[in-house]
């Protein structure tokens, strides 16, 4: 098996490992030009391997191209993408933006409309920079095919990709409102321009792809349809002219990680590429794990005679089968074991090491254990597990016994029980996290960033009833060259308070107090969830609020509904809150005293959300969750966020979001509306140990005041996953 690592400083954790089991895979990766990577400017019709993640960056005197793509579905395909212009400011007033160079953001996709056959070849349809300013957009249909070491693709491109005009756009025949491109766009740059798409010239493009003799050497020879007469930089007066519209090129492969690139462009310019590669479909973990015990034919001698110790069991519940806080009882003839699983996402292998440890510990009047599942005084599942079928099964005792066989899972009922006879109720926790805040494309610096850890602690006043906190100490920023008080760039209008334009004001000071709650969890009824909270709830609000949520037992939805008070914290102080609206501007200056025309910050507003969670179950959308939330925002702006997430069978989480309110695209500001994407990486992947917690990367590309919404500590859908699990199981472990 082929080790494939990518290392990517994506935060202060290191992403690492994956495997390749298909050799062929490899070669059909490379044939895609994933996710455009900057070796040619042309698109194929190739697919990669579902999972597939590529970062890429392309470098010539014109252009400087970042690109982070993910084959999302076997069908489709997803590209964040960033364009700098090396010759261009991004403005001309050196108060707003200083040197930083021109950046255009985009995002593309690309959706599969047939796969390759013997007779067909791969055929997608793609839309690039469809939520951009416009700048780089265009639509596109290819179609590829492979005859032995030769891969053809033949396409058909609008806007960016059919400038040149090469042949009449087909659509234009069927109505006149195809022949023209609209020059104009919509909103303040963000905003998805339907209006544009299949409209005005078109060109036909294509290329050879060889497979060399020599395995990680390709040559490429293109044709394009742009001639650069309509780019951004010949527009601010420099010149891009085309001496041919034929480019050639040649990707030389690292390994499974990475590729070298290297091509002559428009018969004058020469572009350098890498990328970098990973699949989360195949990442596995490398554990150092305890073993599990061998399940006895037979109690020993010491469980007969009634000698059993069980606090040595409940230590070994929690440290050989995740399950933490446990308490053990005995209820006629089971062994009732209720706990917190913190180790394994797999919940099959925590129940199969609880089995053999209850199983060797137990005499024979024991005939079955149940194990309920709890997360912060919650119950969440009961597993009833056969005695006699888990020994027959994990013995081989029966041909093709599976111990999963033994386990039944349902809605917890178990609710009268002996005295307990052991427990491990530990009450206080602490410990150190990094923590990683960045924005993307800024006016004032391409990358800023601010990178620091929190200490944090916790202690458990009951078994659901917590006080945590946290103190961050900033180690590292460049959040100095954010404008946020005077000439700010982020603020045009003040149609809503500076509920996160403010940032900066919040890293300043080295240390300082992040978060400090009292929480409070209740089950009210089955299927019921609740919480309670008060405090410093994060880094720029403190408050008081609370969750109510509704999840049937191994339903595939669930509904919730979260209400809060807040007020906006003082950067300057680790306790205060500001008592009063507070302007940044003299108020005389303003004929109309409202946050319509002065930009403030909240002293006291509201803000919560009803949102629906659903699991599809349809193949087209295999391991993927819709949320909708619906509802008042930081800001006051009303509106809704809808986001989408995909989990791959390593456990990584990919997803994104976007925000519409009744902000105007203008109030809004550039951009034109909240979005933003994340990931999300089980500790157990970068680590040598299981376990159930997670690292979460998220990033806006442009961060304003509207569409935000508080980021509270805890959220009742992902504390109650074991309902209805959507976490996947790790793959197997090395």
């Amino acid at each position: 098996m082929k080790i494939r690592k990518l290392t990517l400083l994506l935060s202060s954790f290191s992403l690492l490992s994956a495997t390749n089991a298909n050799a062929d895979a490899t070669w059909q990766v490379s044939q895609t030009d994933f996710g455009g990577t900057g070796l040619m400017q042309t698109p194929t019709g190739r697919m990669a391997d579902e999972g597939e993640f590529n970062v890429g960056i392309s470098l010539n005197d014109d252009y400087h191209h970042y690109n982070v793509s993910l084959q999302l579905m076997s069908w489709l395909e997803t590209t964040i993408r960033y364009t700098r212009v090396p010759d261009l400011y991004f403005s001309n007033d050196s108060e707003y933006s200083g040197d930083n160079l021109y950046t255009d953001k985009g995002i593309d996709f690309k959706i599969r409309l047939l796969e390759e056959s013997q007779w067909l070849p791969e055929t997608s349809i793609g839309v690039r920079d469809f939520g951009g300013t416009g700048l780089f957009d265009a639509e596109y249909i290819a179609a590829t095919k492979r005859f032995g070491n030769l891969d053809f693709t033949l396409g058909l491109g609008w806007g960016y990709l059919g400038q040149s005009g090469s042949i009449t756009n087909p659509f234009c025949k069927a109505s006149d409102r195809f022949c023209t491109r609209p020059d104009d766009y919509k909103g303040t740059g963000g905003s998805v321009d339907y209006d544009r798409w299949f409209k005005g010239p078109a060109s036909l493009f294509g290329g050879i792809e060889y497979q060399t003799p020599y395995a990680p050497l390709r040559l490429k020879l293109e044709y394009e349809g742009n001639d650069y007469s309509e780019d951004f930089p010949v527009k601010r007066g420099k010149e891009l002219p085309q001496h041919t519209p034929w480019n050639i090129g040649i990707n030389y492969r690292l390994g499974d990680w990475g590729d070298a690139k290297l091509s002559y462009q428009r018969g004058d310019t020469l572009t350098l590429g890498f990328n970098l590669y990973t699949n989360f479909n195949e990442m596995q973990a490398v554990w150092r794990d305890e073993p599990k015990q061998q399940s006895l034919l037979r109690p020993s001698s010491n469980t007969t005679n009634g000698n059993t110790n069980w606090q040595t069991v409940a230590n070994q519940l929690e440290s050989n089968a995740g399950y933490e806080k446990n308490t053990i009882a005995k209820q006629d003839n089971s062994i009732v074991v209720t706990g917190e699983q913190s180790k394994y996402r797999d919940r099959n292998e925590a129940l199969d090491r609880a089995a053999a440890i209850l199983t060797n510990n137990s005499d024979d009047s024991i005939d079955s254990f149940v194990v309920v599942e709890q997360k912060d005084g919650m119950q969440l599942t009961e597993t009833r597990i056969d005695r006699k079928e888990y020994i027959a099964a994990a013995n081989n005792m029966q041909i093709g016994a599976k111990v999963e066989n033994s386990f039944s899972s349902g809605e917890p009922t178990t609710t009268q029980r002996n005295q307990s006879i052991a427990t491990t109720k530990e009450r206080w926790g602490y410990g150190i996290e990094p923590v990683l805040k960045q924005t993307i494309g800024a006016p004032e610096a391409f990358y800023l960033y601010s990178l620091g850890v929190n200490a944090k602690s916790n202690y458990w006043l009951s078994d659901n009833v917590e006080v945590a906190g946290s103190i961050y100490l900033n180690l590292v920023d460049n959040y100095d060259k954010f404008n946020y008080v005077e000439n700010s760039p982020h603020v045009r209008n003040y149609a809503t308070p500076r509920v996160r334009t403010m940032f900066r004001a919040y890293v300043d000071e080295p240390l300082r107090l992040n978060r400090l709650q009292l929480t409070w969890f209740e089950q009210p009824a089955e299927a019921i969830y609740t919480q309670m909270y008060g405090g410093y709830l994060e880094s720029m609000f403190a408050g008081v609020g609370g969750e109510i949520l509704y999840r049937p037992y191994g339903k595939n939805w669930a509904v919730g509904l979260d209400a809060n008070l807040i007020s906006q914290r003082d950067p300057n102080s680790w306790f205060g809150v500001y008592s009063e609206d507070y302007f940044f501007y003299d108020e005389a200056t303003c004929n109309n005293p409202t946050p319509q025309c002065q930009a403030y910050v909240l002293s006291q507003g509201t803000t919560g959300h009803l949102t629906g969670y659903y699991m599809p179950k349809w193949a087209l959308f295999e391991s993927t969750l819709f949320k909708v939330s619906a509802g008042k925002f930081l800001g006051g702006d009303v509106g809704a966020r809808v986001d989408f997430s995909k989990q791959f069978k390593s456990g990584v989480i990919v997803g994104a979001y976007a925000t519409l309110t009744d902000l105007t695209a203008e109030e809004y500001g550039e951009g034109s509306y909240n979005k933003g994407f994340y990931v999300s990486i089980p500790f157990d992947l970068m680590t040598v140990k299981p376990s159930t917690n997670r690292a979460k990367i998220s990033w806006q590309p442009i961060t304003r005041d509207g569409g935000q919404m508080l980021s509270r500590k805890y959220y009742l859908f992902d504390q109650t996953d074991a309902r209805s699990q959507w976490s996947q199981r790790p793959n197997s472990v090395q």
